[in-house]
């Protein structure tokens, strides 16, 4: 096998027209005998039908709530673990239940409580009196997909035993390590209106989440079709996916191509918000304690290749990124003490930061075509990306870059 860059789909057909790109990022593996790609799907289309029965299937359970169900799925395929927040009664559990029977694999559920100690959740060790030795009893973590309902209700010292998990992927019991099954996932729910029984997360905790998504009341008429559609039997969702099956889709996202001006831009805004004042953001610096880390800035490229891929595309555009900047830098911004007293929320200083770092701009446009079997003939457009200050030919002058395979920026 060789490792080798990926330029730009060739429509629906079989194979990817292959380049050298050093500065902009997109691979696969290429088998050289057969010419297929390694882990790969040979077809967008295929698997973006998949993806949308998927979505169907929640769909006939879950009514409105199209962000909350494309995040979750965006967060499958970035093999993130995602945090929901929202009152009780709006479908948080049940999305989260009905993407398990989705996709497949083993579920398990844990409901917190005050009193739930580190070994209900990772397992322990049980002696046997009859037999005179111990036997190892896995806890309910040691799943595909653990949901862990209202996660603000445990103490510190579980959710540090979760969180634990959630990094490193195996738990540790009696000296002897137990490796997490893959795909492992964690989706976790917590109530933002109550504030008796409740520990909420440690700043450095939340960060191991990739989203935390807002969950918000549904409309008078997706309300209007709740009360019809569960007025008789509950739709039952049918399984679509396996978890070998989503582990290959996620390496199928993981090489979504996305140029290098995306990258700067993301790095750019990650920048601005530790250092507010450099990029001219001096009413915002005094709401910042502290900015988002480096994994921030990864979670919102892999989340803008999967929210990309979900929407049909091998590669990522402008908007992929800034959907996805917001769920992503919600949690991980620790406010000021006057940004409390000012009611400022973290949306509202993420919004300011879009605003001032300049975004890239972008326009489609053909690309030659190339020779090759005949159902790849036709190539599909690549977007043309222009950096900031060099739109319509003015600002700095600065070439315009693309993602074009047949040619490297210089």
């Amino acid at each position: 096998m060789e490792r080798v860059t990926v330029g730009t789909f060739l429509g629906e057909s079989d194979g990817f027209l292959v380049t050298s790109r050093e500065d902009s990022i997109g691979s696969v593996d290429v088998d050289k005998a057969s010419g297929t790609t390694g882990g790969v799907a040979p077809s967008l289309a295929a698997d973006v039908q998949t993806l949308e029965r998927a979505i169907y299937e929640v769909k006939r359970v879950i009514v409105g709530q199209d962000r909350l169900v494309e995040r979750i799925l965006v967060g499958l395929l970035a093999k993130g673990h995602v945090l929901l927040e929202g009152v009780p009664g709006v479908a948080k559990t049940l999305a989260v239940e009905t993407f398990a029977k989705v996709v497949g694999g083993s579920f398990s559920r844990v409901q917190f409580t005050p009193d739930l100690v580190p070994t209900d959740l990772i397992g322990t060790r049980i002696y046997r009196q009859g037999r005179e030795e111990f036997d190892t009893e896995l806890g309910p973590v040691v799943a595909n997909f653990v949901l862990a309902d209202e996660i603000n209700r445990a103490p510190a010292k579980v959710q540090s035993a979760l969180l634990e998990v959630m990094a490193e992927r195996h738990v540790s019991i009696g000296g002897k390590r137990y490796h997490m099954p893959d795909p492992f996932l964690v989706m976790a729910t917590q109530n933002p209106i109550e504030n008796e029984g409740v520990y909420p997360l440690p700043e450095a905790q939340r960060d191991r989440f990739l989203f935390k998504i807002l969950v918000d009341y549904p409309t008078v008429e997706e309300e209007r079709e709740i009360v019809y559609r569960m007025g008789v039997a509950a739709p039952e969702p049918h399984q679509i996916l396996g978890p070998e099956e989503l582990v290959r889709l996620q390496r199928v996202a993981s090489s979504v191509f996305v140029h290098h001006a995306l990258v700067d831009y993301v790095v750019r805004v990650i920048a601005a918000t530790r250092t507010p004042r450099e990029f001219g953001l001096d009413d915002v610096a005094g709401w910042i304690a502290y900015g988002a880390s480096p994994r921030a800035t990864l979670g919102i490229i892999a989340a803008s290749r999967a929210l990309a891929f979900v929407r049909g595309r091998d590669y990522v555009v402008p908007q992929d990124v800034v959907e996805v900047i917001p769920d992503v830098l919600r949690h991980r911004l620790v406010l000021s003490y006057d940004a409390l007293a000012d009611e400022v929320t973290p949306d509202a200083v993420i919004a300011r930061v879009l605003q001032t770092v300049g975004l890239p701009q972008i326009a489609a446009r053909p690309v030659p075509t190339v020779t090759g079997p005949p159902q790849a003939q036709q190539v599909a457009p690549a977007p043309q990306f222009t950096p900031p200050g060099s739109v319509n030919g003015q600002g700095n002058g600065a070439p315009v870059m693309s993602p074009d395979p047949m040619s490297r920026p210089q």
